[in-house]
């Protein structure tokens, strides 16, 4: 068995990564990936906390995570999609189209 701990400090990586990502890059592709890897280190602890307490609590919001993550990436990516190719450009900083 693997200790809890070791789940915990691999999903605190992928968190930390996640931020990095989020907060340094421009590309909304990155971005939106480091989103994903956020929610993914949640859904890791969320797990390793329910093996560690003997409960399903954490695998059910896991699968609610899951089901939230996947509908935000398709409306997600559709918009995307949809603003690179108005505005030629995938960098945050030059799509203004939401602004008023």
């Amino acid at each position: 068995m693997i200790p809890t701990g070791h789940y915990l400090l691999l999903s605190a990586i992928l968190f930390g990564l996640g931020i990095v990502g989020f907060v340094f890059k421009r590309n909304i592709i990155t971005l939106f990936m480091s989103i994903e890897l956020m929610l993914n280190a949640v859904n890791l602890a969320f797990v390793a906390f329910s093996q560690a307490l003997h409960k399903a609590d954490g695998e059910v919001f896991v699968l609610f995570v899951i089901v939230v993550a996947a509908a935000e990436a398709a409306v997600g990516l559709g918009i995307i999609i949809l603003t690179s190719r108005n505005r030629r450009s995938l960098n945050v900083e030059r799509v203004d189209l939401l602004k008023l």
